[in-house]
């Protein structure tokens, strides 16, 4: 800011000088209203991201009902409503009920008559299923000293393996906990008020965490066998997503197929922790992920999830009036649809010119993408100048054309990564139920407990059924075949 002063000396050397301030300070306030209108077209645009053009989760959304442009999901033109073929759940009387109560009249409705010796000419039944109240079933063991009758020694007999303390819980009992922290989702305290008010058992926070530890424990080579399985799989959905763990902000990674599914939780988001992991260094088939940049330092073939570059798209469509990110989402939802019928038909692949129609098109849109978005010129500082979140979404779509395009080339490889995306969303909403983890080493059990049952129950098992079978000593594997 110019003194009085300072502007009476240029006033005093001449027109010239006057002119020459004059630019100087048109230039800096030009370059300021710039600098001030590029950060008002950020937070606009920061403003105006939600789910449906962006990564965030609905959940981030709000309660208010948010206006949707257009919806990338076409109607099916099915009725509401189960469909052809949908197995019902309707109530079926049972052959053999438990108990029978017989409901007579004592007298004749009409004459007044005793009905006590009467002959039943009909019996009209209606069955009530119902579970009966809940009570422990204690079973005590007993060793037996016996004295020989020959020899006067005393021989004994022996408990089971599994009975070890002078009373303890049973495996349905300990399988039932784990199931209703791990699966239901129940933090200790309502886990101790279930089992309190629905099975009379008075558990301490102390022992449900010791049963937990047991069941992790036994689970490990079960762990150890279903990441080997990972990592010789053809395609291999990868996500992270962060997890509050000891106070601190850690990272939960998953690496999963149809049938498998593989937790592990580590400080770091990036490769340090993906490395630590020991799955992608070594990992030779495709991996399916949302474009974070760590992911493509592994030799491996990639994938991009094109659910999340169908919200790019729609951001761009909907801040700018270019035609290109509209077109270009189209398009790829026409090769999803081709893959469809494809696969439908029974085929492994589409034509080589089919192929080429498609990548031609793909490749035509992002070149006008890049002419309709020109580099930024030089500002004379030092470093290239900031792209744009424009022209970086097209530079990304171009260096990694492979990645966006492979679900075209292997049928093998999905449209997006909503395998991984679903398999972490319970640790989401286990972490607003019950909050963050108190220590890494707690994290790391409830990784393995629920990779073992996200695997058991994408197989076809129920999970209370496999947690029984951990607590029994005769575990219940999963295929290992990956798929």
């Amino acid at each position: 800011m110019l003194t009085r002063d300072e502007i009476l000396v240029v006033y005093a050397a001449g027109p010239e000088a006057v002119v020459a301030l004059v630019e100087q300070l048109l230039a800096a306030h030009q370059a300021h209203v710039a600098e001030l209108t590029a950060r008002l077209e950020r937070l606009e645009a920061q403003i105006g991201k939600d789910s449906h053009n962006s990564h965030k989760p609905p959940s981030s959304d709000g309660p208010a009902k948010l206006p949707r442009q257009r919806s990338q999901r076409k109607r099916s033109g099915k009725k509401s409503g189960g469909q052809v073929g949908h197995v019902g759940v309707t109530l079926r009387p049972v052959a053999q009920p438990n108990a029978v109560v017989p409901h007579a009249a004592s007298v004749c409705g009409q004459c007044g008559a005793d009905l006590a010796a009467a002959p039943v000419v009909n019996r009209e039944c209606r069955q009530v299923l119902d579970l009966p109240p809940s009570r422990p079933q204690v079973t005590e063991h007993q060793v037996l000293h016996q004295c020989c009758p020959q020899c006067q020694a005393i021989s004994s007999g022996q408990f089971p393996a599994e009975v070890t303390q002078p009373i303890q819980y049973g495996p349905e009992v300990k399988a039932l906990a784990v199931y209703l922290q791990e699966y239901q989702l129940l933090p200790f305290e309502r886990t101790q008020e279930f089992f309190k008010d629905v099975c009379q058992l008075s558990w301490s926070e102390g022992t449900l965490a010791q049963v937990r530890e047991t069941c992790a424990e036994r689970l490990e080579p079960v762990e150890n066998a279903i990441k080997a399985a990972l990592g010789q799989a053809p395609v291999l959905n990868c996500d992270e997503t962060g997890l509050r763990v000891a106070g601190h902000t850690n990272w939960l990674h998953v690496l999963a197929t149809a049938s498998l599914t593989y937790f592990a939780q580590h400080a770091k988001r990036g490769r340090e922790a993906m490395t630590a992991i020991g799955v992608l260094p070594n990992f030779t088939g495709t991996a399916v992920h949302d474009g974070l940049g760590a992911y493509f330092r592994y030799g491996c073939q990639h994938a991009l999830c094109k659910v999340h570059l169908l919200r790019e798209l729609t951001a761009v469509s909907e801040g700018t009036r270019q035609r290109w990110p509209q077109r270009l989402a189209d398009w790829l939802l026409k090769i999803k649809a081709r893959v469809a019928r494809a696969l439908a038909a029974g085929h492994v692949h589409l034509s080589q010119r089919q192929i080429k129609a498609f990548t031609r098109q793909y490749e035509k849109l992002i070149h006008t993408g890049l002419r309709s978005n020109p580099p930024p010129s030089r500002t004379g500082r030092r470093g290239r100048p900031r792209q744009g979140p424009i022209r970086s979404l097209l530079v990304r779509l171009k260096k990694h054309q492979a990645a966006v395009l492979a679900f075209m080339h292997d049928f093998r490889v999905p449209f997006d990564n909503n395998q991984a995306e679903r398999d972490l969303r319970m640790a989401k909403v286990r972490q607003k139920i019950s909050g963050g983890f108190r220590s890494p080493h707690g994290a790391d059990l409830v990784c393995r407990i629920r990779g073992y049952i996200s695997t058991m129950r994408k197989q076809g098992h129920s999970p209370l059924t496999a947690l029984r079978s951990v607590f029994a000593g005769q575990i219940l594997m999963p295929r290992l075949t990956a798929e």
